[in-house]
């Protein structure tokens, strides 16, 4: 675009400051508000969930506290991957999980809470694992784990498990499609 250092130091030159002003703060208000993907190290946020109810608020991050947790995250209740493959996997592992020492396995998706009630029950998951709404993806978008999905609403998360020792993720499993169902399945958690 530009033959030299010099051809563009010129043309940069011509625009007038308050424009460049202008297009400095918006890229540093881009670069200030871009979030970087969940790693490995990192703390749970402090975000309130919602169980049952969405008077039934839970601070994931006062859950993980002190805690042995698996979270893991669909894009929808009642889709068919979530409800035939993803939930039931730790559903019919919980027990086990449990014995070698998680505290809590659960489950969050972008979706209200009375949904994520009525899929609990419908798939067994009382005592087991808590279902956990996240209705407005502010978990999904802290982690930035967000993807537009319009056949199912808009944003939802993307399919992902980790495990998360006292506030702390140790594991990070992101589907690499991010809906598909191999590496943030049960089986794939290592204790």
């Amino acid at each position: 675009m530009f033959s030299s250092i010099g051809a563009l130091q010129k043309t940069v030159s011509a625009v007038p400051t308050s424009v460049l002003s202008t297009i400095t703060k918006r890229l540093l208000s881009i670069s200030q508000n871009s979030k970087m993907p969940v790693k490995v190290g990192d703390t749970v946020p402090s975000v309130d969930l919602f169980e049952n109810t969405p008077a039934n608020k839970v601070n994931i991050s006062e859950l993980c506290n002190g805690k042995t947790v698996i979270l893991f995250a669909v894009p929808g209740a009642f889709t068919p991957g979530c409800s035939k493959t993803h939930l039931p996997g730790y559903v019919n592992t919980a027990e086990d999980l449990k014995s070698k020492g998680v505290d809590e396995i659960v489950c969050v998706s972008v979706n209200d809470a009375f949904v994520m009630a009525a899929w609990a029950q419908d798939q067994k998951a009382e005592g087991k694992v808590r279902l956990l709404a996240d209705p407005n993806a502010e978990l999904t978008k802290a982690f930035d784990l967000a993807i537009d999905l319009p056949p199912l609403g808009g944003t939802r998360s993307k399919r992902y498990s980790m495990l998360i020792k006292n506030g702390k993720v140790e594991q990070l499993n992101v589907e690499p499609d991010n809906t598909g169902l191999s590496c943030s399945l049960a089986n794939k958690i290592v204790l």
